[in-house]
């Protein structure tokens, strides 16, 4: 446990559900915790007793990717958890292949509704079919505009063109739309929407008063940062800064909102994790600004500075992806500016 995590508050101790099986963390709602092929080895999905158009049954909240390994998982909870009653409605937080990609196996399957945001809906189908901002050429392009030029790399993520179709094959035909600040009754609670951006393109956590609980997807997690990425769709994005206002909608809550996220444990301690991420972002935006003072710096050129450790290359696209979004949040706030240099390169220097 680092310091950091230290100042942090896990009701339920080391417990963890076993695998096929749930663990119940507050009235009616219950914990998955799904094993992945990545380094982050691990996703929470979470089971909520609900009652829809006049049936006992279940919500589940986010899927796992497509793969058979979470689908036997899958099959483990049909048979041990669900008190032989159906799943009524699939919700997603948002589009990652770890939350989307078995929505549509599940959606049939149970012939239950897929509820979740309008952008990020579209854009899992975009992604589904084409694999747009997640590999392929036009990604190796825009990563080679920000200094990763190895050719190896570029072929690699050239070559990557169905990243997240191979995941997430097939997307629902049709959903129950999400905003933020509706009102979602599930059983005997009610869930509000809150939305969140610059780790999805619309991520919706959920908080329901009456327990105290927030399910904070990817927005609030208790030992990592979550990944702020630009991608070549959106080129020019600005995500870090929509992140950390998106991360102070929940400062409203109350400091004792047990956090169940997608990644870690489930915690109580959101107004000091809040805090955290912010002082995160600020020191990481300070290296930036010092390197940048130093000389004119390529997002591949910042990565080493951010991240200390040796990357796969699955890791240094999310790893060029928040080096960029540092870099474009000092640019956009005027403190860095940008040249697009002879070698068809983007580099940042301090104003």
């Amino acid at each position: 446990m680092n310091a950091l995590e230290s100042q942090i508050h896990y009701p339920l101790g080391n417990s963890l559900p076993e695998s096929g099986r749930t663990l119940e963390v507050a009235p009616g709602v219950r914990w998955i915790r799904m094993a992945l092929p990545f380094a982050l080895d691990h996703i929470n999905l979470w089971l909520l007793r609900d009652c829809l158009d006049g049936r006992e049954g279940w919500t589940v909240v986010d899927c796992c990717i497509h793969a058979p390994q979470a689908q036997a998982q899958w099959e483990q909870i049909f048979a041990n958890e669900l008190q032989g009653l159906p799943i009524l409605r699939v919700l997603v937080t948002h589009m990652h292949p770890d939350h989307m990609g078995l929505a549509h196996w599940l959606c049939e399957r149970w012939q239950a509704p897929l509820w979740m945001s309008a952008t990020d809906y579209n854009v899992a189908r975009i992604g589904s079919l084409n694999g747009t901002g997640f590999g392929g050429q036009r990604a190796a392009d825009f990563f080679a505009s920000h200094g990763l030029i190895d050719p190896e790399s570029v072929a690699k993520i050239a070559a990557r063109s169905n990243y997240y179709s191979s995941m997430v094959p097939q997307v629902p035909s049709s959903f129950r739309r999400l905003m933020d600040g509706n009102l979602v009754r599930i059983g005997d609670h009610t869930w509000r929407c809150i939305s969140g951006y610059g780790h999805a393109p619309e991520h919706i956590a959920l908080y329901c008063e009456t327990l105290k609980v927030l399910i904070g997807g990817d927005m609030m997690l208790p030992r990592i940062s979550t990944n702020v990425s630009v991608h070549d769709v959106e080129p020019e994005a600005d995500p870090l800064t929509q992140f950390l206002q998106s991360i102070d909608k929940f400062a409203a809550l109350p400091p004792d909102t047990l956090v169940l996220p997608s990644h870690g444990k489930p915690f109580a301690s959101l107004h000091v994790r809040i805090a955290q991420l912010h002082q995160h972002h600020r020191e990481r935006l300070a290296e930036v600004m010092e390197a940048c003072a130093q000389r004119p710096c390529s997002g591949a050129t910042i990565v080493p500075i951010m991240f200390k450790r040796p990357l796969d290359l699955h890791q240094m696209t999310f790893a060029m992806g928040e080096a960029v979004a540092h870099l474009h949040a000092l640019w956009l706030e005027g403190k860095l500016a940008r040249t697009l240099d002879a070698d068809g390169v983007y580099r940042f220097s301090v104003v």
